[in-house]
């Protein structure tokens, strides 16, 4: 073999590896390419829209979400004071105290009911039963206090349902200091139908101190 002929060879040989390197560099950014395009599209969608376009339609996105977010949270806020407010002026306190108006054993009859919101303010309703006829007597209550005389039974049912004894324990306990009292339960009763004082309840008596 000639020496010209060496030369050519050799140049074939590597023109061939050069070439060999170039189709598998051109296949490695054919992937990588293709790779990329499918995180594009990812991104950006299908459409035909540059980076900076699709970053500006997500900044006016987020806007508009940050302020449906935020008027959805006033909206949100006033419905819950609106509720807060309603349930303040519901029942949130209540007691019933039973007893013998007039002393006699008529199993205790007589009852006197306070009603009263979160406040402290309310009705305190009492019915006075007696052999022969029955009475309902109904006073407001204003922060705890009422502008006509409260008799003691109403009184203590105004402190029980503020203390927040409503179960029968409570009930039962009133029946029996009732019991105790006998006829200074009725006598308390007839003062109180008289009205005409000022009669106030500190929320923090006990009944026991009433």
């Amino acid at each position: 073999m000639s020496g010209s002929e060496h030369t050519t060879e050799v140049i074939a040989i590597a023109a061939g590896a050069i070439a060999i390197v170039g189709l598998a560099w051109s296949i490695s950014l054919t992937v990588a390419w293709r790779r990329l395009r499918a995180a594009q599209r990812a991104v950006l969608g299908a459409g035909e829209q540059d980076l900076v376009a699709h970053a500006a339609h997500l900044q006016a996105s987020y806007e508009t979400l940050a302020q449906y977010v935020e008027d959805f949270g006033t909206r949100l806020d006033l419905r819950v004071t609106h509720a807060e407010t309603r349930l303040d002026g519901t029942i949130a306190h209540r007691a019933l105290v039973r007893y013998d108006a007039y002393g006699e054993m008529s199993g205790r009859q007589s009852t006197s009911l306070a009603l009263l919101d979160a406040h402290q303010s309310g009705v305190v309703l009492s019915t006075i039963h007696h052999r022969d006829h029955a009475r309902l007597y109904a006073k407001q209550v204003h922060r705890g206090k009422s502008d006509l005389e409260l008799s003691p039974e109403e009184i203590e049912a105004i402190a029980l349902a503020l203390r927040g004894d409503t179960g029968e324990a409570a009930v039962a306990d009133a029946e029996q200091r009732s019991g105790a009292r006998g006829a200074g339960f009725g006598t308390g009763r007839r003062g109180g139908d008289q009205g005409g004082g000022n009669a106030q309840l500190d929320p923090g008596q006990s009944p026991g101190q009433l």
